[in-house]
């Protein structure tokens, strides 16, 4: 099956996929940029500054000298046309190598300048300088001095390297964290429908998807979907109402025709009896889901108790059908839950024990649970799940609705318990029915 496509790819990649592009041609561009903007030739290295300046020194009577350092020395090697011009800002002033006379009138006046690069417009460049001012420890100095010449394009390939390079390095960054964070954000509302969705099945009506957090482009989709969940609602409960009614209007015909057949003196009649019965039971259980959909009573009752009354009431039809029936267990098992509904499962399981199993059936009552134990056959265990399906029948020849188990389940289910078929001790079933036990707190 093919996967559904997912929206990270239109919503995260393709937006870094653009924003790197952007970046890169930008980084490209302003390098172009910078390398056209001027075209006037090289210019001095300014790192000769330090080493002029640390190799200018003062005399007794303050005036400023040059004592050839190694790092000049160093330097003057690699830089045979160096010189330079240094003065402070008491306009004392020294010089060294053949400084053009292009800058004599400087002299005096060069502590009024803080910065400049000057170029000549020819090779060799003889006139090519660069002045800062520098610190040292004899004051403040301005030096002008011509070096070694470096093209525009390095300096500019270098200012990218250490200024637009991390630049780009840190948008680049921030486009992978910020980007996912921002489409995760704007798809929280998604999620928390989503979250709402799994929510809704078919016990929870009423409950829709929230319209306020849906994003602007999904807000029709969830439109649509609440409507249809409303649809379903009211199908649901057309339906709900259909069964209620027609189980209440088939009691009274069924009631009818059981007392006519009853009293009926012709045997072919009464025979019909258990065909009756079975339809008189087939409405009970209709009666059953609408009780079970409308009713969530959860009290205290006592277990033992109810099941001895049901167990009473219903005595004489299973001994007049030449079967016994016990109680055993405790005098006094509360439990939590639904009592008619409680009842309703008792009944059923007795009706079903005295059914299909043999002359004999124990109730026990053992604290939240009870179990109903039979001398028949009993039940395979590979069908011990299936009875409980709607309709299954052990054998075509068994008679029953095939919804008796179904509802009980149903029911103990809603009760939050659970119920499981066992082998009995000796021969025939044993139905175990476990309810909650009552907890300090729980409403009564």
């Amino acid at each position: 099956m093919k996967r559904p496509p997912s929206l990270r790819r239109p919503l995260i990649i393709y937006p870094l996929a653009v924003n790197f592009a952007i970046l890169i041609v930008s980084f490209a561009i302003i390098v172009a940029v910078a390398i056209r903007f001027d075209s006037g030739g090289p210019y001095t290295d300014e790192r000769i500054i330090p080493v002029i300046a640390g190799a200018i020194e003062r005399d007794e009577t303050g005036q400023l000298s040059v004592t050839i350092t190694p790092e000049l020395a160093e330097l003057r090697a690699g830089t045979p046309q160096l010189w330079f011009l240094a003065e402070d800002d008491t306009g004392a002033s020294v010089s060294y190598g053949p400084v053009p006379r292009h800058y004599s009138s400087l002299v005096g006046r060069l502590g009024d300048l803080s910065f400049a690069q000057l170029r000549d417009r020819k090779p060799p460049y003889a006139l090519a300088a660069v002045a800062r001012r520098h610190r040292t420890d004899i004051g403040e100095l301005t030096i002008l001095g011509h070096g070694a010449l470096s093209d525009l394009n390095l300096i500019v390939f270098l200012a990218s390297n250490v200024i637009v390079l991390p630049i780009f390095v840190l948008l680049a960054l921030a486009s992978l964290v910020v980007t996912p964070w921002i489409v995760r954000r704007s798809l929280a509302g998604i999620h928390r429908i989503a979250r709402e969705a799994e929510a809704i099945d078919a016990d929870t009506r009423g409950r829709y998807l929230s319209e306020n957090h849906a994003p602007r482009e999904i807000a029709p989709l969830v439109s649509a979907v609440n409507a249809a969940l409303r649809r379903l609602d009211e199908g649901q409960e057309r339906q709900k109402r259909f069964f209620g009614y027609a189980a209440h209007e088939l009691r009274t015909p069924i009631a009818v025709l059981q007392s006519k057949v009853e009293s009926s003196e012709s045997e072919v009649t009464r025979a019909l009896a258990s065909d009756i019965q079975r339809l008189a039971t087939l409405a009970e259980q209709l009666l059953d889901i609408q009780r079970m959909e409308n009713h969530a009573d959860r009290s205290r009752f006592d277990l033992a108790a109810l099941i001895r009354g049901v167990v009473g009431d219903m005595a004489p039809l299973i001994i007049a059908g030449g079967q016994t029936i016990a109680v055993e267990g405790l005098e006094d098992a509360p439990c939590l839950g639904d009592p008619s509904a409680i009842e309703r499962v008792v009944m059923n399981l007795v009706q079903n024990a005295a059914r299909h199993g043999g002359r004999k059936i124990i109730v026990r009552v053992n604290a939240s649970s009870f179990e109903i134990e039979d001398d028949g056959p009993g039940i395979p265990p590979e069908e011990r799940e299936r009875v409980f399906e709607p309709f299954h029948r052990l054998s075509p020849s068994v008679s029953g609705s095939g919804l008796g188990l179904t509802l009980v389940r149903e029911v103990v289910a809603r009760q939050s318990g659970r119920i499981d078929v066992l082998a009995a001790p000796g021969e025939g079933a044993l139905v175990r029915v476990t309810l909650d036990e009552p907890r300090l707190g729980k409403a009564t």
